[in-house]
């Protein structure tokens, strides 16, 4: 990815042009640096990081465009052809399998004149064509047909632009910056946690979208917490240890190492384990519960997971800066939260099944989904309730609870580090001309 621009502007002028997303970005460094530097260890952040769409840009740019997420999971593309396409942040992309079966990306972006070639959603197609001037790619991005072009054009210098892809135990990973973060350690970390839950034989059995009215890092703080468990998910709560403790630490706790020796002697391993943009932890659920379902009860017949009866507690894992999941012996569950303005966040939700589960049959939808679909719509009024309040005149940065609010702290200040990373990468862009300039006088 081409690095940003940016120079020393307040606030965008009204009567300036809006930037699309699609050109280099205008970012006013010293304004951002100096509200990172306003910040209080162990507190919320300056409001204008809730609120103002010139951050919201900033954001795009520095944490969308140079971090790895979660795209979803190879069944969902099981086939040649087969392709998901969504956005990364400000970016179109495009996830595809190729004739030989591997995964690959690409920006989803028609090297003619830039349209989107795929819908957002999933599909499968021999080529990928272009729905205005009908250029059309293979599925190794190669450009193979680009009609009354003339004799000088060179086919070979207009594929589509490659993004970084990974897959680790049937779930698929992305990222649109050349220099991606190394995800050597994630994959060393995740893939024995999750190789066991059987993704490669699982298949999504729903989908949901909801418009969330915050700003996506109030939605990320909200997922990153259980303080307000008790007193606002019922549902959740009953299958859900809500004291738990950072990344489901339990510090002794004579239930947990019980627990622990179990999952051990299923082979299971629980972790923790903890990256710099990630965190995966098996735990246990409430005493008597083996599925995350209102009553605690497996839903679905044919398990992802048998080991042990399904008896297996949940294993998490969660990506900075817009995912968590749950799995658990009979399902999983995938929440991913993507900016689509300063104070608005579209949250997608999948439930994953084994392949050969069947609606009616197997299990209930309204079983398999309604637990995450209740507590979703609840987190929905919170991050609501709680953008309506960031938006005052009466907003100060608040303390996070060292005990509750262990893993909001945690994102927070990574969203910071990353925040002042880009920054000094931008800055060193800059002095980079300006001192070979110099050299030259």
């Amino acid at each position: 990815m081409a690095a940003s621009i940016f120079c020393g502007v307040g606030r965008r002028n009204p009567r300036a042009p809006s930037r699309h997303p699609s050109e280099p970005a205008v970012h006013d460094h010293h304004r951002i640096r100096a509200l990172l530097d306003a910040r209080r260890p162990g507190h919320t952040l300056p409001q204008p990081f809730y609120t103002d769409p010139d951050i919201l840009a900033f954001d795009l740019d520095a944490v969308f465009g140079r971090s790895w997420v979660m795209v979803g999971f190879e069944c969902e593309i099981p086939r040649p052809g087969s392709y998901m396409a969504l956005k990364v942040g400000a970016s179109p992309v495009v996830v595809l399998r190729d004739r030989d079966g591997q995964v690959r990306g690409f920006h989803n972006a028609c090297r003619h004149r830039g349209a989107q070639i795929c819908a957002e959603g999933t599909g499968r197609r021999s080529l990928l064509v272009c729905p205005y001037h009908q250029w059309s790619y293979g599925l190794d991005g190669r450009l193979a047909r680009a009609a009354r072009m003339g004799e000088s054009f060179d086919p070979a210098e207009h594929a589509l632009v490659p993004i970084r892809v990974e897959t680790v135990a049937g779930t698929v990973y992305a990222c649109v910056a050349e220099d991606a973060p190394d995800f050597a350690p994630f994959r060393r970390d995740l893939e024995p946690l999750l190789a066991p839950h059987g993704f490669a034989d699982a298949r999504v059995a729903h989908v949901d979208t909801l418009v969330e009215r915050g700003n996506w890092k109030l939605v990320m703080e909200n997922a990153r917490e259980c303080y307000h468990c008790d007193a606002k998910h019922p549902e959740l709560s009953f299958t859900f240890p809500t004291k738990a403790r950072g990344n489901f630490e339990h510090g002794g706790d004579p239930q947990r190492d019980a627990f622990d020796a179990r999952m051990a002697a299923l082979g299971l391993p629980v972790g923790p384990r903890d990256g710099d943009w990630y965190q995966a932890a098996r735990f246990p659920l409430n005493e008597g519960c083996v599925s995350m379902t209102a009553d605690g009860r497996a839903c679905v017949a044919k398990p992802l997971c048998g080991v042990g009866g399904g008896d297996i507690g949940s294993m998490r894992w969660a990506l900075e800066p817009h995912h968590f999941a749950h799995a658990v012996g009979d399902f999983a569950f995938t929440f991913s939260a993507m900016p689509t303005g300063a104070r608005e966040t579209v949250v997608t939700s999948k439930w994953l099944v084994h392949k050969d589960a069947v609606e009616g049959v197997d299990y209930r939808l309204d079983e398999l989904a309604g637990l995450w679909t209740a507590t979703n719509l609840q987190d929905r009024d919170l991050v609501e309730n709680n953008q309506r309040g960031v938006e005052g005149a009466g907003y100060r940065p608040g303390p996070y609870s060292e005990e509750a609010e262990a893993l909001c702290a945690r994102f927070t200040d990574w969203y910071c580090d990353k925040a002042r990373a880009f920054l000094d990468h931008l800055s060193q862009d800059v002095a980079g001309p300006t001192r070979r300039l110099a050299a030259a006088e």
